[in-house]
């Protein structure tokens, strides 16, 4: 501060001082002009008082035609100290009498440089007297003409109006000097008094201003610190007071505004704090910026330790994601939603869904990112439960069809056996023929018959377990027929034709044959359940790139502010139902790389379109990954 405080005096002095010297020197070239002037016109007046005091004396002298005694009255006045020469002309300009010797009888010619100084002017503007530039240096020389008057008319001729001239030459260098030395004098005053000046107004301007302005910078440095309670005295009514009122409303102003500020903050870190959600702010490089009290306990770190720090050196980190979300937020500039599990800190695994959201400057750059934690551990779990629940309410709509499919090999089997016990002899002298032919032919269809029962039983297990089926490859006129072997049983329970339009020879896809057979049958099942008695349920497919199968009913329809929700969890349009059939199947299709299209019409029907890529494009898309 006095470091600062010095170099402003300095730069005023300096300032003040070159105004004030400009302002003297333009003062002392004025002055030294004008003083010039002043003395040479005093000067003047004096040559012109004594030419005409030496005219008299001279024309006196002349009247008494005393020659004698007017060159000695001329050398005399010529001795004078400021006196350079005195000359007396006739009129046709020789010299007479000169105070100098030697000179008398030379002859002033009016065209020489002396003379033209005068003459060169019209007559009406020429004076008697003016500074003259000469070898010897610089002088003024008065002119003063002796007139012919009545007294002269005895000597000389009358009709002449000048009987001589009289020169006076004063040296002008006597009087530049005098100038010279008073202006010397006078910036010398002018110097002290310019050191006097600039002294006294940095003392005023030191001890009446930048002491107070020093208040205000020690005032703004520690308001700045921290210390809002710090004003700047403000006693007086001059400006500076007036502007340290104005500094400590405008203190006042901005502690409100703090508290007001820190209140907010306070209030909105109780807010964040009491989220069950971890939530952390990274920058551009991954550093955290901020973060809640729950994204603390996730990773078991306090506040100091992480912020600073980039998220990949808070260890061991709650994040095990590959794909990490905030750096594919930061490269794409959208919103990113992982899943990822972790350890907590009794050893259980807990699974977390992360939501990483771009946050933008006012220029609409990224800047930082926020991330999300949410824990689905208890949401995952219900929804396995309501899955197997799902599952094992499916499972006992299938088990009349089950039941229905199984007791159809068996009748065929128990006419089987009938038929070879009545070809065998009822005892050993009987009369009976064997016909081998039919006992064989009975034999080989109950095989067939406990063949099928053995399939039907092995595919209910794996529906009822949720197993995968061992191959990946799946037909659909094979998966179609199984499922309508288990569909028809309903299907003539409700009245409903069920119509399966020849599938296109060869037409397969790459799924889980369970879970295809299982979503076929839902659908089937939700078209069945939505038709009146009497109608169909057509079932057809097409192929090509893409294998399309379409479910369509002639029932209620779906409204159109419905639609978008029949494949939302635990919605459901029918009573009793768990609203999980069409989510868990828009999953599975999803999960093949397929969708789940909707048609419907009110009072007309519905059709729902299964699309899943053909076998030869889900063999290249999974060359490509």
């Amino acid at each position: 501060m006095k470091l600062r405080s010095a170099s402003m005096t300095v730069v005023l002095a300096l300032g003040i001082t070159v105004v004030v010297v400009i302002a003297c020197a333009a003062a002392s070239y004025i002055y030294s002009v004008h003083h010039f002037q002043s003395l040479l016109e005093t000067a003047r007046n004096t040559a012109l008082a004594e030419g005409d005091l030496i005219r008299v004396a001279l024309e006196h002298e002349m009247i008494e035609n005393d020659r004698t005694l007017i060159a000695s009255m001329i050398e005399s006045f010529g001795k004078q100290a400021r006196v350079e020469q005195l000359i007396l002309l006739d009129r046709n300009g020789v010299e007479r009498y000169s105070s100098k010797p030697g000179t008398v009888g030379n002859s002033l010619r009016i065209d020489s440089p002396t003379c033209q100084v005068c003459h060169r002017d019209p007559p009406d503007r020429r004076v008697t007297s003016r500074v003259i530039e000469t070898r010897g240096g610089e002088i003024l020389r008065t002119v003063v003409p002796i007139r012919n008057r009545e007294e002269c008319h005895r000597c000389h001729d009358p009709q002449q109006k000048i009987n001589g001239i009289l020169i006076l030459d004063y040296n002008a260098g006597e009087v530049r000097a005098a100038m010279t030395r008073d202006l010397r004098w006078m910036v010398a005053g002018a110097g002290a008094l310019t050191f006097v000046i600039v002294g006294t107004i940095l003392l005023l301007i030191r001890f009446s201003v930048l002491r107070r302005l020093n208040r205000f910078e020690t005032t703004a440095r520690l308001i700045s610190q921290g210390d809002l309670e710090r004003r700047v005295p403000a006693e007086g009514s001059d400006t500076l007071a007036w502007l340290g009122r104005e500094f400590n409303a405008m203190a006042d102003s901005v502690a409100g505004l703090v508290g007001e500020v820190r209140t907010q903050r306070e209030r909105l870190e109780t807010v964040i704090n009491s989220i069950d959600d971890g939530i952390v702010v990274l920058d551009a490089t991954r550093r955290i910026i901020a973060a809640n009290d729950a994204f603390l306990q996730r990773t078991g770190s306090n506040r100091d330790q992480v912020l600073g720090c980039c998220c990949l050196e808070v260890g061991p980190g709650p994040c095990n994601v590959a794909d990490c979300p905030t750096l594919a937020c930061l490269q794409s500039g959208a919103h990113q939603v992982r899943m990822c599990e972790r350890k907590t800190g009794n050893g259980t695994p807990a699974w977390e869904e992360i939501h990483a959201s771009p946050i933008l400057d006012a220029s609409g750059r990224l800047t930082q990112v926020v991330e999300v934690w949410r824990d689905i551990s208890e949401r995952r779990a219900a929804e396995a439960n309501l899955a197997e629940s799902h599952r094992l309410a499916s499972l006992g709509v299938l088990a009349s069809g089950f039941s229905h499919e199984l007791n159809t090999p068996l009748a065929t089997v128990l006419v089987c056996i009938e038929g070879i016990l009545r070809e065998t002899p009822a005892g050993e002298n009987g009369d009976a023929t064997i016909d081998p032919a039919k006992i064989r032919d009975s034999a080989t269809i109950a095989r067939e018959q406990i063949l099928r029962c053995r399939g039907i039983t092995q595919h209910f297990l794996r529906l009822s377990r949720g197993q995968r089926s061992s191959g990946d490859i799946v037909e659909l006129d094979v998966a179609i027929a199984a499922v309508q072997g288990l569909i028809d049983p309903t299907a003539s329970a409700h009245s409903v034709n069920i119509e399966v339009r020849p599938f296109p020879s060869a037409l397969r896809v790459r799924a889980d044959e369970a879970e295809l057979q299982n979503l076929l049958v839902n659908l089937i099942l939700n078209a069945i359940q939505a038709s009146k008695p009497g109608s169909t349920v057509v079932v057809e497919a097409t192929g090509g790139d893409t294998v399309c199968m379409r479910i369509s009913d002639e029932g209620c329809g779906i409204p159109p502010e419905y639609r978008k929700k029949i494949f939302e969890p635990f919605f459901s349009l029918r009573f009793g139902g768990t609203g999980l059939g069409l989510f868990l199947s828009l999953n599975a299709v999803r999960s093949w790389g397929g969708d789940i299209r909707v048609e419907s019409t009110p009072g007309i029907g519905s059709t729902f379109e299964v699309v899943l890529p053909a076998l030869q494009t889900a063999l290249q898309q999974e060359a490509k990954q």
